[in-house]
């Protein structure tokens, strides 16, 4: 159908499958915020004590620019013992070489993590772009790296069959601002409140349209109050545009085909399509101060998606590539885990559906898990005790004569009453979930 821009028109747009189906997408986080490479390794989102403290120890790298502003923060400090109080956030253009940068090698390792999709960062809130716009020179392809990030990725990603997504700072864009955001109340008054701003985001947004046609529309924390009206042309444009296309749900309510939550911040949105996302650390952009203490561990990571998918989302996992353009061994170690996991226990995950049963707790601690993919339902157990043990599932006797081990000799399943006896043995110690299918 032909969209229009109005709200009833757009309202009709339906989730596209190839979203719900695919379950599994990369974030990047990558721009100039990526050669400081230094935030303070505090808390996850959600979880900070105030917004003053966030903001003045905000673990996300790619906030420097604004945490860099508040002039006792630990950020700033260490700028100016660093840098010098004198260097300025524009300075780090010419220390950007992404010298190492190969998008393919990135496109490589996605694939094999059993990523669907990739969504980049095309600006973050320091209005760094990266890719080349006709709207600002204040980008990669005219400074910096000297080339086109947006583009040159897109070409790979969809080489390997990927699909591909863009985000877009929308709300925020620190060029058009002169002081700190310190709470929460400065996303609803930004300084940058004119219409020259709003036309802006804008025309960047449907010049990215133009020239990627993007899977998914990504925008970041609001829209420019002067520019709502703008929307609908714009979901219009993009829906008759891209017919598979999908946005997110962070335009200050004017619509939203799926709900976000990040880290500890949003809601789970069970009753429709949702997307958790975080960073395999604290932070979204690269951050050196980061160690294995705050970066999730291979099982969690894993465990991250499981309960995700069950909960009927998609996991947006990030990466913060380096300045030189490699992504750290830390966090592609974490990716290649996660796909190693997928080769024998995607079938439960990717193209299925939330259950009736979505997360339950066994009498013993242990996770279980439901997915479905009619006629067949999937289980997944995890924090299982190393060992030998035997878990039970309630209701599900009639499971035992055809239930199919995803993990060789590890299960093995009996009914007891009603209900489904799962045994287990030659648990390691930090199991990765451990999955059967019931036919």
């Amino acid at each position: 159908m032909a969209f229009i821009a109005t709200k009833e028109s757009i309202s009709k747009h339906k989730v596209p499958t190839w979203y719900d189906n695919a379950k599994l997408g990369i974030f990047i986080h990558w721009g100039l915020y990526s050669v400081p490479a230094w935030a303070t390794p505090t808390w996850e989102l959600g979880a900070a004590p105030s917004d003053l403290e966030w903001f003045t120890n905000n673990p996300y790298a790619e906030w420097y620019l604004n945490t860099l502003r508040i002039k006792d923060s630990p950020t700033y400090e260490y700028h100016t013992k660093t840098y010098g109080a004198n260097f300025p956030y524009e300075g780090f253009i010419d220390m950007w070489k992404a010298e190492n940068w190969e998008p393919a090698k990135w496109v490589d390792l996605f694939k094999k993590a059993g990523a669907q999709y990739v969504i980049p960062v095309t600006k973050h809130h320091d209005g760094y772009c990266l890719w080349d716009s006709k709207y600002t020179d204040y980008n990669t392809a005219k400074s910096g790296p000297k080339r086109d990030i947006v583009k040159e990725l897109g070409e790979e990603v969809r080489k390997a069959g990927i699909r591909y997504g863009l985000y877009y700072s929308g709300l925020l864009d620190w060029r058009f601002t002169y002081t700190a955001i310190t709470n929460h109340d400065d996303f609803r008054f930004p300084e940058n409140r004119t219409y020259a701003y709003a036309d802006y985001a804008y025309n960047q947004f449907m010049e990215l349209v133009n020239l990627y046609k993007p899977d998914v529309l990504w925008n970041d924390i609001g829209w420019p109050e002067k520019g709502l009206n703008d929307l609908y042309n714009l979901f219009s444009y993009y829906y008759n545009t891209v017919p598979e296309g999908i946005v997110n749900d962070r335009w200050s309510g004017v619509w939203q085909d799926y709900t976000l939550r990040e880290y500890l911040q949003g809601e789970s949105d069970f009753g429709g399509k949702w997307e958790n996302t975080r960073g395999i650390g604290l932070s979204f952009g690269y951050n050196a101060e980061e160690d294995d203490r705050h970066l999730l561990s291979k099982h969690k990571l894993i465990s991250l998606l499981v309960d995700t998918v069950a909960q009927n989302g998609n996991l947006l996992i990030n990466v913060g590539p380096k300045a030189d353009g490699t992504i750290p061994a830390e966090q592609a170690d974490r990716l290649l885990a996660l796909g190693e996991w997928l080769e024998g226990h995607s079938e439960g995950i990717f193209e299925t559906q939330a259950y009736d049963r979505r997360h339950e707790k066994a009498e013993n601690d242990v996770d279980i898990y439901f997915t479905k993919k009619y006629p067949k339902v999937f289980v997944y157990l995890d924090n299982v005790k190393p060992g030998e043990s035997t878990v039970t599932i309630k209701g599900l006797s009639a499971a035992a004569e055809n239930a199919r081990s995803m993990d060789d000799d590890k299960l093995s399943f009996s009914a007891k009453g009603s209900d489904l006896l799962v045994s287990l043995k030659n648990i390691q110690a930090d199991q990765y979930p451990l999955g059967f299918c019931i036919l």
